[in-house]
């Protein structure tokens, strides 16, 4: 039975989460994390599900974590960090979906890992995870005479842009042909911005209603296009995907994972 805790319980994905572990035989949930200033301090964790969990919503990340093995953090940076220096305190492995991370943030990671096991990705969907295998192959076999655009779409609520998701199939892409994604990203383009630059690989978002997450990446070459597309119509997905995470680190000490090597798909 692995013994989950989560932060962020009461958002959106954050409920999500917590409904899933609920409904899964070999998770049991044993903490759930908000901060301070959240107006839900103390309540039943599955209150908004109508069920009574005996988990209380708390602020005290230590005394949470001392009865957890995992923590499954899609938060902000701010709050994974946080999370992070008392984790590695209580030895309470890692499952990050937190976006917007700075690279400085990313690379304290590395240095957690090596005494904590973490999987760290910015879409923990079991799908999107099958895309960025794809748009590898496809880039390796389109790396002459088509230009690269990556589009996404998100609910109004999102706070970073491009997504960590887009972000990262802009890295996938630009690794299958050899490069860094910083030698080659557009990330804006306004007025007169003169031909596309042959090479770049450029980024369009969207931000809009409740727009759960949708990723295309267009391969447009002379007479032809070629989209790679995946769309979410549910937090569901990202939810399994970060519980499929846990079953992996079960038999990890320390390290740090991404999904590709959750999934088997790490070469």
């Amino acid at each position: 039975m692995m013994k989950i805790a989560i932060a962020g319980a009461t958002g959106r994905m954050g409920k999500m989460l917590i409904e899933t572990v609920l409904n899964t035989a070999d998770a049991q949930l044993v903490g759930a994390l908000e901060h301070t200033s959240c107006p839900q301090l103390g309540e039943d964790a599955g209150a908004f599900l109508g069920k009574k969990t005996g988990v209380l919503i708390s602020a005290d990340v230590a005394q949470v974590l001392a009865n957890a093995e995992f923590l499954i953090d899609f938060t902000r940076p701010e709050g994974t960090m946080a999370h992070l220096a008392v984790a590695e305190k209580t030895a309470t492995k890692m499952i990050i979906g937190t976006t917007g991370l700075s690279t400085e943030q990313i690379n304290s990671f590395q240095k957690a890992a090596e005494n904590l096991a973490i999987v760290f990705a910015p879409n923990m969907s079991v799908g999107v995870n099958a895309t960025f295998k794809l748009l590898e192959i496809a880039a390796k076999m389109l790396n002459q005479g088509y230009d690269i655009e990556i589009i996404e779409a998100h609910h109004r609520h999102k706070v970073d842009a491009p997504s960590g998701t887009a972000l990262k199939m802009g890295e996938v892409i630009a690794d299958a042909l050899g490069e860094k994604l910083d030698d080659l990203a557009v990330y804006a383009r306004e007025g007169y911005t003169g031909e596309r630059k042959e090479g770049s690989i450029g980024f369009a978002t969207i931000r809009g209603g409740d727009i759960v997450g949708d990723h295309t990446v267009l391969f447009a070459g002379d007479g032809e296009r070629i989209e790679i597309s995946h769309k979410s119509s549910s937090r569901q997905s990202y939810a399994q995907g970060a519980l499929r995470a846990a079953r992996f680190l079960q038999n990890q000490k320390s390290g740090l994972y991404d999904m590709q090597d959750v999934l088997g798909l790490r070469k």
